[in-house]
């Protein structure tokens, strides 16, 4: 099953993409033009799709995120595509120009990006109606980066909220760097929040805080619990919601509530 669709947020165009081989997809993704920049690319099993809604636009450059295939699952083609420079943080093209080696559950769901080569970021990216800041966050991955438009308050920001309330974390994901990221993000002035999968035009600001203080919350039971003596495996056994067990049953754990958990107490 595919989902394609058009949002539009003013100058922002919204392009969200989901894929599934069976059934409703779990997750879409969302592509952001401003002008001639695309932010994030969708994923590679959506490709066909991703070109075919781009071609009403004049792309010049693509902004990442950050590597993961679902944000960065079309960036070689639409590259070649439109002749457009990809750019990017150091360590996503550390990432991208070597190729990147992904689980099955990441085939089977969004499809492997292609090498690509990406310019590293300058301190702005101009257009020209508009001007792209962007702000190292990692927590997500290590090298996770928004883009914050000054002129209207747009945070272009990738994985970095996702929801309020997290039910569960990549292995690789980190706790404390991400609540530094949101406290950095915090400091910012915006107020539309274009998340890669969620995005809220309206009263962003409020909803990174909301996470913020979910994450805060969830430190403290957890740090609690490790003082009191419990181990590992009974502190996830006193908090899990079971809220992870679809998804945790798809990536064969490699997302699921026990990496939050463990974050929180190796951080």
């Amino acid at each position: 099953m595919k989902i394609r669709r058009k949002k539009k947020f003013g100058p922002v165009t919204a392009y969200e993409l989901g894929y599934s081989p069976i059934g409703p997809p779990l997750m879409s993704v969302h592509m952001y033009v401003v002008d001639t920049v695309v932010i994030d690319t969708a994923q590679r099993h959506m490709r066909t799709e991703a070109i075919g809604m781009l071609k009403d636009h004049a792309i010049e450059r693509i902004l990442l995120t950050h590597y993961h295939e679902d944000h960065s699952g079309n960036a070689a083609q639409i590259r070649r595509t439109f002749s457009a420079e990809v750019l990017g943080h150091s360590l996503t093209a550390e990432k991208m120009n070597g190729g990147l080696n992904i689980l099955p559950y990441q085939h089977l769901v969004w499809g492997k990006a292609e090498q690509v080569k990406i310019t590293p970021l300058p301190e702005h990216i101009d257009t020209e109606y508009h001007r792209f800041i962007p702000v190292h966050t990692p927590g997500h991955s290590k090298d996770h980066t928004v883009y914050l438009e000054t002129q209207n308050g747009w945070l272009f920001s990738g994985d970095l909220y996702l929801g309020d309330r997290i039910k569960y974390f990549r292995s690789d994901e980190k706790f404390t760097d991400q609540m530094d990221s949101l406290n950095t993000v915090l400091t910012l002035d915006f107020d539309a929040l274009f998340c890669g999968h969620h995005p809220i035009p309206k009263g962003g600001k409020a909803k990174l805080a909301a996470k913020l203080a979910f994450l805060e919350d969830f430190q403290g039971k957890v740090t609690d619990l490790s003082r009191k003596g419990l181990t590992e495996p009974e502190i996830i056994a006193r908090l899990d919601l079971k809220q992870d067990r679809l998804v945790k049953w798809v990536t064969l754990g490699n997302a699921c509530f026990a990496n939050m958990v463990r974050s929180v107490l190796t951080s």
